[in-house]
């Protein structure tokens, strides 16, 4: 069984040996580590990626809109993804966005997910017939999403999901005041005893 330490070490310098920087390379390995940790084939889709650039290195991205488009070629989920790491706070202000033709759009995901914990905002991914809930970089939740790669996305759609609690504010005050039976009023004989002052919990 090979260790996400090794798997983050491997793709990084997997990917320095394509042609990224050794920044960009660095940001690979965490994003590919994630996609692992998350169950989704991060090693295959990374691989299957740099074989096919390793002709032609693909483009930066310089700059990121609410539609982006490439009229003479896809989309690099890697560069997308960075960029999209390193604006999104303020990318936030779109709401949502597109990207048009990107190439295996899961390498993009990871870096997306990383933005969401980076915002404290759960965001929406969704690509073809495939959709994914990014939670704070803490977990990933998808749907229709087969475990094959893909290598090209028509439309990846991206959806910033505002903060709100589940739970009604009625249900908040009454647990909020059942909590209230645990505090200790201080008195004479509290301060003696030293009610309400453990050191732990449960004293």
């Amino acid at each position: 069984m090979i260790t996400f330490s090794e798997i983050e070490t491997t793709t990084k310098r997997a990917s320095k040996a394509a042609g990224f920087s050794w920044g960009v390379a660095e940001e690979i390995g965490k994003s590919i580590r994630s996609l692992e940790l998350f169950g989704l084939p991060g090693i295959i889709s990374l691989n299957q990626y740099l074989k096919m650039i390793k002709k032609k290195h693909p483009s930066k991205i310089t700059k990121i809109e609410k539609e982006n488009k490439n009229v003479d070629r896809e989309f690099c989920p890697i560069y997308s993804g960075v960029a999209f790491l390193d604006r999104c706070l303020e990318l936030e202000k779109l709401k949502s966005l597109n990207f048009y033709n990107v190439n295996y759009p899961l390498l993009m995901l990871s870096f997306i997910s990383r933005a969401s914990e980076s915002m404290s905002k759960r965001i929406f991914v969704q690509f073809d017939n495939s959709s994914f809930l990014l939670n704070f970089d803490k977990s990933i939740y998808s749907k229709n999403f087969e475990k094959q790669t893909q290598s090209q996305a028509k439309v990846v759609n991206i959806e910033f999901i505002e903060n709100k609690n589940s739970f009604s504010e009625q249900d908040w005050k009454e647990l909020y005041k059942l909590s209230e039976e645990t505090f200790v009023d201080e008195s004479d004989t509290s301060k003696k005893t030293a009610a309400g002052a453990g050191l732990t919990d449960n004293d």
